[in-house]
């Protein structure tokens, strides 16, 4: 018989590895916000007593993902390639960094690919052209989810109830004036990025920079990632990025859908 993955597993199927779940929730709680913790800090935020969250801390330490000065514990980069491994395991960055590619000469401006990762995005991959003055993040760059375009529609494709979850526990910060700050005005764009497909964010974050993102499926239609276009705001007003960038995203997007369904199965 074929094992079905969708299929449920409990704490008591033998099936599952309870440590390795303690060890992804222990990953999980080192977030932009909380970077660097103490034993007990990492025990209080995964609910585990301070001998489980102390073994499984050493266990990262030893193997190259967290690093550990005087009491304090934080990830290391190598934590990155969990995700990279995810990834390319599936094909997703040999088809989209060749889309992005194209993307970024038509446009001349700078595409990213970004995922979810707790309550910030992280870019996977990266194009930038020839210009002179263009937006440049680095791969494995983490941006709060909330003031960013990659990371709301990301957000907006979640389920009400991670959504609400996530909305209860961020603590949105003020980077420029025009930043949202408020839940309920967040919990709107959440709404209003579902109904127009994509988002745009107009000098949220960094002054001088606007960004839109449309969210990119699996075959499953389950969003994965979003495909980003970010540029000076002296180049592109918002109703430009609205009229011109947003369709070129989406119509790369469809390249990459297409390439999904008749590549190698996903």
């Amino acid at each position: 018989m074929t094992d079905n993955i969708n299929d449920q597993i409990d704490d008591n199927d033998r099936d599952y590895v309870a440590t390795l779940a303690r060890g992804l929730d222990v990953i999980c709680a080192f977030t932009r916000y909380t970077p660097r913790m103490t034993l007990s800090e990492v025990a209080k935020a995964t609910g585990m007593t301070s001998a489980s969250a102390r073994r499984i801390l050493l266990t990262l330490v030893r193997e190259g993902y967290a690093e550990k000065t005087d009491r304090v514990f934080s990830l290391r980069p190598k934590v990155l390639q969990l995700g990279y491994s995810a990834l390319s395991s599936v094909g997703m960055l040999e088809v989209v960094q060749p889309i992005m590619n194209e993307l970024s000469q038509s446009t001349q401006e700078s595409i990213f690919t970004a995922v979810l990762t707790g309550d910030d995005v992280t870019y996977l991959a990266r194009s930038t052209p020839d210009q002179v003055m263009a937006v440049s993040y680095n791969v494995g760059k983490r941006l709060p989810a909330y003031a960013v375009s990659t990371g709301r529609v990301l957000l907006a494709y979640e389920s009400e109830e991670v959504q609400e979850q996530y909305l209860a526990r961020v603590n949105l910060k003020q980077f420029q004036s025009n930043t949202v700050v408020s839940k309920v005005r967040l919990r709107e764009i959440l709404m209003e990025t579902r109904q127009l497909g994509y988002s745009l964010v107009d000098e949220e974050l960094e002054p001088g920079v606007r960004s839109i993102s449309v969210p990119i499926r699996d075959v499953n239609n389950r969003v994965i990632a979003a495909l980003n276009a970010c540029c000076p705001s002296v180049r592109f007003s918002v109703e430009e990025m609205r009229g011109q960038l947003a369709p070129k995203l989406q119509d790369a997007v469809a390249k990459i859908n297409r390439s999904f369904v008749t590549g190698p199965s996903f």
